[in-house]
């Protein structure tokens, strides 16, 4: 563009002006300094006015723009001209690997899903599994830019679909362990209504026993079934309480045993205030508790111990001594419904739900869980909490 010409007849204006006002006597050197003025202003009016940007299709972003406005975006992202990566930011690298800049986004993909989206060159998206992990999903959005450039996003869905998946096996579960002692005491409420007058008292009372047994299970199922739902709902909700663990510990630990005290072997001496839910504390000791009797050798003692690991935190370990757990089942005895002998378990009580209330109950409370076991020589669980110094 050639530049403009200077305005001079605005400045012959100003000139004129400028004489007719010394002509008037006044002062001519404010004149004069008057008229410089003007005439830097009329030039700066008539100069050449800066280039505008070019055009690039993307509302003025370049690619190196594009490229540092989505590097360190958490959610992966890709850009493409003419079907190769021309753009990839840090999370997509992690993801693809740092190869797929200057490849064919096909080849970098190579999902049949996500190729059929980016050949279709049309906006949209499309649901991929397997993209980096064998079980890993994710949505693909895909949307065309000015300039045949097309952003791609990947969206993970892994963890949605692993707690879809997480609340369908626990209602099925759930389901599974509510209809069986249902269908016990139905079918025995029947058998008993098909001749009432002829039964054996005998049997009558053993099949009520039966009833009265499963009913209690049905109780207790529903009752850890409560407790857990609430309690996973105050997970995140820290507790306020400064609660005497030691006290709480022993006292819980005999509700616990019952008429089974004299098995105990408890030592919680020592001034351990935790900062805690006491109901909830109180249900992790029961459970604990109750678990050791459970599946303890019945001559043999429980032993509770509360110490201090340093300054900072307190270690509660329960010991049976009973037939142990084999390895391949330690790292699920968390899991709602989890039993390593299910036979046992439902014929002792146990709902299924007893460590993972206690688990719960321990990461509410900043705490650690830890299960050692020696098959023949019984288990001990650990908890570790937080003091409230």
């Amino acid at each position: 563009m050639s530049e403009s010409p200077f305005p001079w007849s605005g400045f012959a204006l100003a000139l004129a002006t400028a004489v007719g006002l010394i002509a008037l006597g006044l002062p001519p050197l404010p004149i004069l300094l008057m008229l410089l003025v003007w005439a830097g202003s009329l030039w700066l009016v008539g100069s050449t006015p800066p280039p505008p940007a070019p055009a690039n299709g993307n509302g003025g972003i370049s690619r190196d723009m594009m490229g540092d406005l989505v590097e360190h975006s958490e959610t992966p992202v890709i850009v493409t001209e003419a079907g190769r990566v021309i753009i990839a930011n840090l999370a997509s690298r992690r993801l693809l690997g740092s190869h797929i800049l200057g490849q064919d986004v096909r080849m970098a993909l190579r999902q049949p899903e996500a190729v059929s989206l980016l050949e279709s060159g049309e906006d949209g998206a499309a649901v991929v599994r397997g993209l980096a992990r064998r079980k890993d999903i994710w949505r693909i959005n895909r949307k065309n830019l000015d300039g045949g450039l097309s952003i791609v996003e990947f969206v993970n869905k892994t963890a949605e679909a692993d707690i879809s998946r997480a609340h369908t096996d626990f209602v099925a579960n759930a389901s599974h362990e509510l209809r069986t002692p249902l269908a016990s005491i139905l079918g025995y409420v029947e058998t008993l209504r098909e001749d009432v007058e002829n039964f054996d008292p005998k049997i009558g009372d053993k099949f009520l026993a039966t009833i009265q047994r499963e009913g209690r299970r049905l109780q207790d199922l529903v009752s850890d079934l409560m407790s857990l739902s609430r309690i996973e709902a105050e997970k995140h909700d820290l507790p306020s309480d400064t609660i005497d663990f030691g006290r709480l510990v022993e006292r819980a630990a005999r509700d616990a045993a019952g008429d089974r005290a004299e098995r105990l072997d408890i030592e919680a001496h020592g001034d351990f205030r935790v900062c805690g839910d006491e109901q909830q504390l109180e249900q992790l000791v029961r459970n604990l508790v109750d678990n050791g009797l459970k599946y303890g050798d019945e001559d043999k003692l429980v032993t509770i111990r509360l110490q201090p690991q340093g300054d900072k935190r307190v270690v509660l370990s329960v010991q049976d001594r009973g037939d142990g757990i084999a390895p391949e089942h330690l790292p699920h005895l968390t899991r709602r419904f989890y039993r390593t002998d299910p036979g046992r378990s439902r014929a002792s009580g146990g709902t299924g739900l007893g460590l993972a209330i206690v688990k719960h109950i321990v990461e509410r409370h900043r705490g650690k869980l830890a299960v050692e076991s020696t098959l023949g020589e019984g288990t001990r669980v650990k908890v570790t909490l937080p003091l409230d110094l």
